[in-house]
């Protein structure tokens, strides 16, 4: 077959532009723990947990006060995080939708007609990696990683799946790889150790191109398994407690390693590092063994908010995020710009100097990473199904939650009112009305989520 010169120029002329912006876009490694609380990090105000490397992450770079998870739960939240859609719009609002006519529970995958960050990446040239718990998903679905946009997958496909620490089998991209440690209920291979190490091999593959290595960590999400409580064994704590600290610690040990690698490869200065949390604190283990009294008064992690996971409350859906980038993103500073996790598929766009899905309810926060003004959103908002239909709206200062259909709203100042115990509705009915206008339209119906 004969080209026309013209199309072999237009070809030659776009490759050379697609490498031009792929050399010039950052590597960015964006490592999410799982259910870490607000206040589990030294550096946002935990006292007893030994975080040594996530601390120095905040030292060297920004640590951000105001950043809100995509949902309470966990598949909601990694869904708005990869495809830039709030509970709102996205596919994925719940960790189970509800189809036919007696209202069945079903989980729901991501389809072709979704976005994800990694395929927005791929079009300026990166290479896509994801490890640990992937939650949008089921086996043979279009919404499994590999299906998505990611090259190399390795990890959970289904949160549930994702709840113990010696699992029988993991996934590697579409192939279930048996875990013989930990066949038959013995306890010899730790999950997590699997975790880092694709994450390490993963940069060393990837180390002459530009990457995108999405870490999306089970720790601490119970059970509370590890073979070692250690720096904690002498500490006069419930077992369950020393255990999630223990993992904790062994967490940031791990984000140590990936970050002396980058230097030890000299594409340090070159990589975007991102640290936060899928949703707030988790409670329902510790309720179950009836330890939450001796979990809230030497952990607290929750820190200065009210809620834990599964609470629209801030302590279900604010999180710690801090992001490093040598000599780019300010070193040692705390900004307090409200975003959200639906922001980072357009920031991620822009490192990349390509375009963000036009349907996106992100905005990039490129500017506000590197030091410079911006203007927050108008408004962010939230749904929640499993305790019936719950909706909340951030508004400048304010914070709203309607608990059930029918009742009036609850409003909080929460710049000051951290706690969220002073409603202050009343005081405020024109703040109320224009969140009364954003609560009836900052939603699309779904089949899977029925208001």
């Amino acid at each position: 077959m004969i080209f026309p010169l013209n199309a072999i120029i237009a070809g030659l002329l776009a490759f050379s532009v697609l490498k031009s912006i792929a050399a010039a876009g950052p590597n960015i490694i964006f490592i999410m723990a799982d259910d870490l609380g607000y206040g589990d990090l030294g550096c946002y105000g935990q006292q007893e947990i030994q975080i040594p490397h996530i601390d120095q992450l905040a030292r060297e770079g920004t640590r951000f006060t105001q950043v809100y998870a995509g949902s309470t739960v966990c598949a909601p939240t990694r869904c708005s995080l990869m495809t830039g859609l709030h509970t709102g719009h996205s596919r994925i609002r719940g960790n189970s939708g509800f189809e036919g006519p007696n209202r069945d529970r079903v989980s729901v995958s991501l389809r072709n007609e979704d976005v994800t960050v990694a395929e927005v990446l791929k079009v300026a040239g990166y290479k896509t990696g994801v490890t640990g718990k992937w939650g949008l998903g089921q086996p043979g679905t279009e919404g499994i990683p590999n299906r998505q946009g990611f090259d190399e997958w390795l990890g959970f496909l289904d949160q549930r799946h994702a709840h113990g620490f010696y699992p029988e089998y993991i996934w590697q991209n579409e192939t279930m790889r048996s875990l013989n440690g930990n066949l038959g209920g013995h306890q010899r291979d730790w999950i997590h150790d699997r975790f880092t190490d694709f994450s390490l091999d993963f940069i060393r593959e990837n180390e002459d191109n530009p990457f995108f290595l999405y870490i999306a960590y089970t720790i601490p999400h119970g059970r509370y398994e590890i073979a070692s409580d250690v720096p904690y064994t002498e500490k006069d704590w419930p077992q369950d407690v020393k255990n999630y600290a223990a993992m904790v610690t062994r967490m940031d040990q791990d984000v140590g390693r990936i970050m002396s690698l980058l230097k030890e490869l000299s594409i340090d200065e070159n990589t975007i590092v991102f640290f936060t949390s899928d949703n707030g604190a988790e409670i329902y283990y510790f309720r179950q063994t009836g330890l939450i009294p001796e979990y809230e008064s030497i952990l607290k992690s929750p820190g200065p908010l009210r809620g834990w996971k599964r609470d629209l409350t801030d302590g279900g859906v604010r999180v710690p995020m801090i992001a490093r980038w040598p000599n780019r993103i300010p070193a040692g500073e705390t900004n307090d710009h409200m975003w959200a996790f639906w922001d980072f598929l357009s920031t991620a766009a822009e490192l990349a100097g390509v375009s963000p899905p036009v349907n996106s309810d992100g905005i990039s926060v490129v500017p506000i990473l590197l030091g410079q003004e911006q203007e927050a959103h108008e408004f962010l908002y939230w749904e929640f199904f499993e305790r019936g239909f719950q909706q909340a709206v951030r508004y400048q200062d304010f914070k709203a939650i309607r608990l059930k259909q029918g009742e009036p709203l609850e409003l909080y100042r929460v710049t000051e009112d951290l706690r969220e115990e002073n409603n202050v509705a009343a005081q405020h009915p024109e703040v109320v009305q224009r969140i009364e206008a954003y609560l009836r339209t900052a939603r699309t119906p779904s089949l899977y989520w029925p208001k």
